[in-house]
């Protein structure tokens, strides 16, 4: 099964974590952390800050790591390092996603989350109560 490496944002701001809903592919609708694939020659560092560029037009301090989701779906695996972040300029414009919500820790599962993304779910509560960042 091919594996496709891929880095999230989780990003934080006054005790509530940004979520956006899928815009396009197989998995449309579907909520995930912003992210995407890490390119050739790239740190995963540096491919967050890329990304979360390309789909959002906001820069962002990539903090510590809070995990790595390895994940199966039916055509491919997934490996998926989710980093804490914050917004260092700019508003989030949706470039490539539905819709997006600023979720407190009590509302994470309001939203469909893909299957993936709702495995580090647990770690980001963890994060949001220490404000480790």
């Amino acid at each position: 099964m091919k594996t496709v490496k891929v880095v999230a944002a989780v990003i934080f701001n006054a005790n509530r974590i940004f979520a956006t809903q899928r815009g396009y592919g197989e998995f449309r609708g579907g909520w995930e952390f912003p992210g995407g694939k890490v390119e050739p020659g790239e740190t995963p560092q540096k491919a967050l800050a890329r990304e979360i560029m390309e789909e959002l037009a906001v820069e962002i301090k990539v903090g510590k790591q809070i995990g790595t989701i390895e994940y199966d779906y039916p055509k491919f695996h997934l490996s998926m390092d989710c980093f804490l972040c914050r917004i260092r300029a700019g508003q989030p414009v949706l470039k490539e996603h539905e819709a997006a919500r600023w979720l407190v820790k009590e509302d994470l599962e309001s939203v469909d989350w893909l299957p993936a993304d709702r495995t580090i779910l647990e770690d980001v509560k963890a994060a949001l109560e220490e404000e480790a960042f």
